[in-house]
């Protein structure tokens, strides 16, 4: 982030200047700890750079394409309209970020994973009718500071609220739904949106919904007062331990399944390799403070 430049969240985020802010976490942040300590310094320390996959991207392009759907009149929310929709979406995308429009060549995305897309789009409608939605909100940031003085934030895909004021939070996954024994992991994050809802607007929402189009399921979850109390706990109990990690030096890998993925394997002790030194910048919670107000901690620094 640049100062010209300023992240989304700094702009739409709430002002935290005279607050004593103990630091701020997202839930894909906290996510990148719980997984493996290592994985969360390589992105939020050391901020090496990560190659653009081809899954990643369908993910970005499909998103963005069932966000526009909802700007048109009801009846023309459609396949055919989404499928219409996603030539001039991956060229408008290609266009503001240039690496990414570069990741399949000069000769732009093959026929197959246009395809993909397509069908990942097509799924979709055999789990929502949209025709029948009008979601309240659309790529909605939202940020709470607990009484801990950590700043909790992150964006939602939509929200929808129901006649009687009945909230539910809609998250879509491009993959596949989890395996019974990962679902806990996969709510985490949409308990993290609901506890920063319930501090903000004082109503805990009536429903979680995980829209999976890899295999068209959907996870669905009810949550209640106890469950984000919980929540808030474990999420304070993720930043304390990122800050005892910072402290110690001592940013262990975890390997797992999602090791497979990583794109930081050459520099993984678990896999042979070193990581580079720490970087000289300010602490992480005063890293967090600059970002808020939208400045460049390396300026900063």
């Amino acid at each position: 982030m640049s100062v010209e430049q300023e992240s989304p969240a700094a702009r739409l985020g709430t002002p935290v200047d005279g607050v004593e802010v103990l630091g701020a976490l997202s839930p894909s942040r906290a996510g990148d700890f719980m997984s493996c300590p290592l994985l969360y310094r390589f992105r939020t320390v050391d901020k090496l750079p990560e190659p653009f996959s081809p899954d990643a991207v369908r993910g970005t392009l499909v998103h963005k394409i069932l966000e526009d759907l909802f700007d048109l009149p009801a009846p023309r929310r459609t396949p055919d309209q989404a499928s219409a929709m996603l030539e001039p979406t991956w060229a408008a995308l290609a266009e503001q970020d240039p690496e990414l429009g570069a990741m399949f060549g000069p000769d732009g995305p093959d026929a197959d994973w246009l395809a993909s897309c397509h069908d990942v789009l097509e799924r979709y409608f055999t789990l929502e009718d949209p025709t029948r939605l009008e979601p309240a909100e659309r790529e909605l940031y939202v940020e709470t500071l607990l009484d801990s003085k950590l700043l909790l934030r992150g964006f939602v895909d939509r929200v929808d609220i129901a006649p009687d004021g009945a909230i539910r939070v809609v998250d879509y996954k491009s993959g596949r739904s989890p395996a019974e024994m990962f679902e806990a992991r996969a709510l985490f994050q949409m308990k993290f949106y609901a506890l920063v809802i319930w501090r903000t607007r004082g109503v805990v929402p009536a429903m979680l919904q995980l829209v999976y189009l890899g295999n068209g399921e959907m996870l669905r979850y009810v949550p209640d007062e106890a469950d984000l109390l919980a929540t808030e706990r474990k999420v304070v109990a993720i930043w304390e331990a990122i800050r005892r990690a910072e402290a110690d030096g001592d940013w262990r890998p975890s390997p797992g399944r999602l090791c497979d993925w990583c794109a930081h394997q050459a520099l993984c002790p678990a896999f042979g390799g070193t990581p580079p030194p720490l970087p000289q910048r300010p602490d992480l919670g005063e890293v967090d403070r600059l970002e808020a107000r939208g400045e460049d901690p390396a300026v900063a620094g």
